[in-house]
């Protein structure tokens, strides 16, 4: 029992530390974030509702310039300031942003908030049972390797939920009647519209990332549309 007990520890901790994250991220949010209210995007987010047999999709703006969309763990759905500034400013059309919108509600429906808490406490669990391992085979450097190869893993499993996420947004954009060309768009817009940090991403391994690349995110949105066609 007392050789497990550092494991036992390492759960419980990453379950804490995730619960205070997602605490402190919500106060954020209702410190900094306000209900959607351009019709343009309302139009669009309604038929999204009106998809899924909802009153409405509840969408807020998150005032920081960065440009990203996210799902919050309460279900509640945030695009950024910088983000709706680029649809104002005529670079994003309203049904991009609306296959924003379907991939974070892709993220809510899929459960990917309550998997990223176990999958936290996983990776505590597992780095810490590699840092005692790899830290008697290879003394000094053994704890970095650990934290390296926890890293790896958890952008595999990232990488995972934004493809299924993709495909959730791609079903829900299909049945709302606006198809997947602009989610495919979007895409193709992200390096310019992240001001160089796409370039700088784009250039490292794809088992690195924590978003697979852009052109295979495309690539498996088509794949999706092919087979579906194929079971139609």
């Amino acid at each position: 029992m007392l050789k497990l007990t550092p494991i036992l520890l390492a759960v419980l901790y990453g379950l804490i530390m995730y619960r205070f994250s997602a605490w402190r991220l919500k106060a954020e949010l209702d410190r900094r974030a306000t209900p959607l209210a351009d019709p343009a995007l309302l139009a669009v987010t309604d038929r999204l509702a009106r998809a899924l047999d909802l009153a409405r999709v509840p969408v807020h703006v998150y005032d920081v310039a960065m440009v990203n969309g996210l799902a919050s763990p309460d279900g509640r759905i945030f695009l950024t300031r910088g983000f709706y500034d680029k649809f104002r400013a005529g670079e994003v059309t309203a049904e991009e942003m609306a296959s924003v919108v379907a991939h974070e509600l892709g993220h809510v429906a899929l459960g990917h908030s309550r998997r990223r808490m176990i999958d936290f406490s996983g990776q505590n669990a597992i780095r810490v049972v590699l840092a005692t391992v790899l830290g008697r085979l290879v003394p000094g450097v053994g704890i970095y390797l650990a934290g390296w190869l926890t890293s790896l893993l958890a952008a595999r499993l990232s990488r995972q939920d934004e493809y299924e996420a993709d495909e959730y947004a791609s079903a829900l954009l299909i049945r709302a009647g606006i198809g997947t060309a602009p989610q495919k768009t979007l895409f193709e817009k992200l390096e310019r519209l992240v001001a160089g940090k796409g370039r700088g991403a784009s250039a490292r391994p794809a088992w690195l990332l924590s978003h697979p690349k852009i052109a295979e995110r495309i690539a498996a949105i088509e794949a999706n549309e092919a087979r579906w066609r194929v079971e139609t």
